[in-house]
């Protein structure tokens, strides 16, 4: 069996300086052994495979380190730095907290930190997974970890820092790693291609790099994987195979097609990919990111935020001048939508359909939305269409425009009329009754006679022309008590339920200014009542007022009083002996001389 080691514990930094995107961590570090201001326990916290545990282990080796260099790195070659490399140290001791959390593993941890270093100056204690430690364990260890020995250095690491307890955090200094750039994790697998002698494009290294979402030990095994699979040559095609990405070539045809409104194009590409395996969420989330990347390349000061290969950053700046900023935002919103609803939907790929179809339209709404005379020329035609009946209109002549003056006035008062328009009353030259509508001409198109916006009445003028007419015919109508009594009456033969009718005869009716006033004497009788639907509709048929009114009141005493028995009470032996002797008093002394007693009850 071959003796291959995984590139990411081959390649792992021996130093401070070959750490990769940590700068900020390990010039700290360094600057502390430059000073001496070395605390006795660190917490190194943040994702995976950025370093943690590989800086604790360089900081584990330079304390002991017998020659450290000018720039405080480790020598590599003394007795110490030796024993390290071969892990055969006894003053460094790794505990890994995920499978040794109990409060025994700390007290065997702490009985350890009694015994002073035999070689060297520190003993170094890295727990990884620190999160991991149980309550109990965390307590007892608080008061080492606040008060250790001179020699004793303690190095945790956590991914979730959010589950150490405070106690824990104030007493370690805290450095939070961050996730690695793509740009430096493409330099690293460039400078482990020139050392291994592989052929890499810098387009496949990219789509690595992304893929390991800011983690280089990911960024690491997916490279063994594609070296596997390809060799000593990695080209930008066998990566997409392998890790099962879309090729950007997909979403630069689906732009283009959106910018020709080609819908055709659209759904093939998309069959296309459907065909090779992929999901359409992963379509979808692709689209986004691309059309993000396109909105990032419309400014020179955000070209920076675009995570890609040089040769395909020119490709995205001619793409993105050719498409308009109103396009990509309303793309980008609809792939968001499409995304946020797309567990939700039963036929996943008509739901993706749906949203680069609405994709391929945006343009033109676009353009209908920046010409709003059109488009109101349009909504009002489509108003008079289903709601009035424009008169018939003639081509404007020069004999049409030299009208005099008193015709144009009187046909601009016709026109004025809401009356005339809401009561459909005949014209002189109309026969017909119709609505006729309001005349409007804006002063930039009064010199055009073919521009002419009718003005349909608002929906207040007409409430209030309705109102207006309603109470005139309220005025018109008269009908008296009786008559509400009968129309009461007749409706109360037409129900069904005993308990509604006998209620409906029983109310007392009161009528105040073509109001009816109803009394009932329970609340249940006032339910009844306002469930009755179809009561006022009957009401205003019968007495021919179209906004009659009912207020129902509450009336105790109108209520139906039955004289029932009251029950008697039940008594106890002593108290229907006591109304015994009232009645007779010989049965108090019949008692006495018989020596009688009272049963208890």
């Amino acid at each position: 069996m071959s003796n291959f080691v995984v590139s990411a514990r081959k390649y792992r930094p021996v130093r401070f300086d070959e750490v990769v995107g940590q700068q900020h961590v390990s010039q700290t570090l360094k600057n502390a052994l430059q000073t001496d201001h070395l605390a006795h326990a660190f917490l190194f916290c943040g994702p995976r495979g950025v370093g943690k545990t590989t800086c604790a282990r360089i900081l584990a080796k330079v304390l002991n380190c017998e020659n450290l260099s000018e720039d405080h790195e480790a020598c590599n070659a003394c007795s110490s730095c030796t024993a390290f490399n071969e892990n055969a140290s006894f003053n460094i001791t790794e505990l890994d907290a995920a499978s040794n959390n109990s409060v025994e593993h700390i007290r065997a941890l702490i009985e350890q930190v009694r015994f002073q270093p035999q070689q060297g100056k520190y003993k170094v204690f890295i727990i990884d997974e620190v999160h991991m430690l149980s309550q109990q364990a965390f307590n007892a260890f608080l008061k080492t970890l606040e008060e250790p020995p001179p020699y004793a250095i303690f190095i945790l690491a956590t991914t979730e820092k959010h589950k150490i307890i405070p106690t824990i955090l104030s007493r370690c200094q805290i450095f939070d790693f961050r996730r690695i750039q793509v740009a430096d994790m493409v330099k690293h697998l460039q400078s482990i291609c020139e050392q291994e002698g592989i052929e890499a494009s810098k387009d496949a290294l990219h789509i690595i790099s992304q893929k390991a979402d800011g983690a280089l030990r990911d960024s690491l095994s997916i490279f063994d994987r594609i070296v596997s699979f390809s060799g000593k040559k990695i080209s930008y095609e066998d990566v997409i195979e392998n890790l099962n990405v879309l090729d950007y070539d997909y979403f630069f045809k689906i732009v283009d097609a959106l910018l020709e409104e080609d819908i055709a194009k659209v759904m093939l590409t998309f069959d296309d990919i459907s065909r090779k395996g992929f999901e359409p969420d992963i379509f979808i989330n692709g689209l986004a990111e691309h059309i993000r990347n396109l909105l990032v390349c419309k400014d020179e000061q955000t070209l920076a935020l675009l995570e890609v290969s040089d040769s395909l950053i020119e490709r995205y700046q001619s793409q993105a001048t050719l498409t308009p900023s109103s396009l990509l935002l309303t793309a980008l919103n609809i792939c968001n939508e499409c995304d946020v609803n797309y567990k939700l939907a039963r036929n996943k790929r008509l739901h993706v359909e749906m949203a680069i179809i609405k994709m391929t339209h945006i343009n033109r709404v676009v353009e209908l939305a920046r010409s709003p005379q059109q488009g109101i020329e349009k909504k009002t035609l489509d108003q008079t269409k289903s709601v009035v009946k424009p008169q018939p209109t003639t081509v404007s002549t020069p004999e049409r425009r030299e009208k005099p003056p008193s015709i144009v006035q009187e046909e601009k008062k016709e026109l004025n009329s809401p009356k005339q328009a809401l009561n459909n009353e005949p014209t002189k030259n109309n026969t017909t009754p119709s609505i006729k509508p309001v005349v409007e001409v804006s002063n930039s198109i009064a010199s055009d006679s073919k521009h002419v916006i009718q003005k349909i009445p608002s929906f207040a003028e007409l409430e209030n022309t309705i109102d207006a007419d309603t109470q005139e015919e309220a005025s018109n109508t008269v009908f008296t008590s009786h008559d509400l009594q009968d129309a009461w009456m007749a409706y109360a033969t037409t129900v069904t339920s005993p308990s509604v009718k006998s209620v409906l005869k029983s109310t007392e009716l009161v009528l105040e200014d073509q109001k009816v006033v109803a009394t009932v004497g329970t609340k249940m009788a006032k339910g009844m009542l306002q469930q009755e639907r179809e009561l006022m509709p009957y009401l205003r048929s019968q007495l021919k007022i179209a906004r009659l009114a009912i207020e129902i009141r509450i009336d105790p005493s109108k209520s139906p009083i039955i004289d029932k028995p009251k029950p008697k009470k039940l008594m106890t032996v002593k108290e229907k002996y006591d109304q015994m002797c009232q009645i007779n008093p010989l049965i108090q002394e019949m008692r006495k001389r018989f020596d009688l007693k009272i049963d208890s009850d």
